[in-house]
């Protein structure tokens, strides 16, 4: 369980990015964050990996608090931010230094296998598209096995039939060990596609205005009447959100 309790960061040219944000996520629940720039998106992001310190209110997994970065809390950015001088396997690796080869060799395999990527462990990140190489940070992600997973925005960079395809691989992969998905997006499309939840944010400082439950089985086609009711709802919050409060 992720607890989020009455969360607030001020930085210190005064600016409040987030106040009195509280949240509770269910072990396996996909989660999507929403809202116009300025609500603290990224913010709440760096706050529950433990990148950065709140200013007041508490995160806690599994009743424990998070101060710093925890081996159970993972991050995926909106670049790849792969390291170069490393072959992909040795990148989807780099957390596993604690196992044995084997066991390490194996592991990395199955995280590219998962990706569509089996043949490229060799290979280098320059050589890589976009898209591939995202695929091989989801990889690397979750290769840790990680109880939470966050994702800033991940497939914002990519064109619209590559982050769709990328949806879908993050959802079959998700399906084997159902870690808590936290996701950022701008998308209202990804948003639908992968939430159980999606939490829409004012900003200034950023708060919650809204928490959409999205009850549409998986995988869910993007145009029938249903998904299509659902981002009329989300489109109205959303239209609420950027209004003065």
């Amino acid at each position: 369980m992720l607890t989020l309790r009455k969360l607030g960061k001020t930085y210190a040219n005064g600016t409040r990015a987030l106040e009195g944000f509280s949240l509770d996520l269910s072990p396996g629940e996909i989660v999507a964050i929403i809202g116009g720039s300025g609500c603290g998106k990224s913010t709440l992001l760096r706050l529950i990996s433990g990148l950065e310190s709140p200013t007041h209110g508490t995160v806690e997994l599994n009743g424990d608090p998070v101060s710093k970065p925890h081996p159970l809390i993972n991050l995926i950015f909106q670049e790849p931010r792969l390291l170069p001088w490393l072959s992909v396997a040795n990148n989807v690796g780099f957390g596993l230094a604690e196992l044995g080869g084997d066991d390490r060799r194996q592991r990395v395999e199955a995280a590219l296998q998962k990706v569509g990527l089996g043949k490229f462990g060799g290979r280098w990140p320059k050589e890589l598209s976009g898209g591939q190489a995202q695929r091989v940070a989801i990889a690397r992600a979750l290769v840790t096995r990680p109880e939470i997973l966050l994702l800033d925005e991940p497939f914002s960079a990519l064109d619209a039939f590559t982050r769709a395809d990328l949806q879908d691989h993050l959802l079959d992969i998700w399906s084997e060990t159902r870690p808590t998905l936290v996701l950022v997006t701008h998308d209202i499309d990804e948003a639908l596609v992968l939430a159980d939840r999606i939490i829409v944010m004012r900003p200034w400082p950023g708060r919650i205005l809204d928490e959409i439950r999205i009850d549409l089985p998986r995988k869910r086609g993007r145009a029938s009447a249903s998904f299509e009711a659902a981002k009329r709802q989300l489109l109205s919050s959303l239209n609420r959100s950027l209004q003065p409060s």
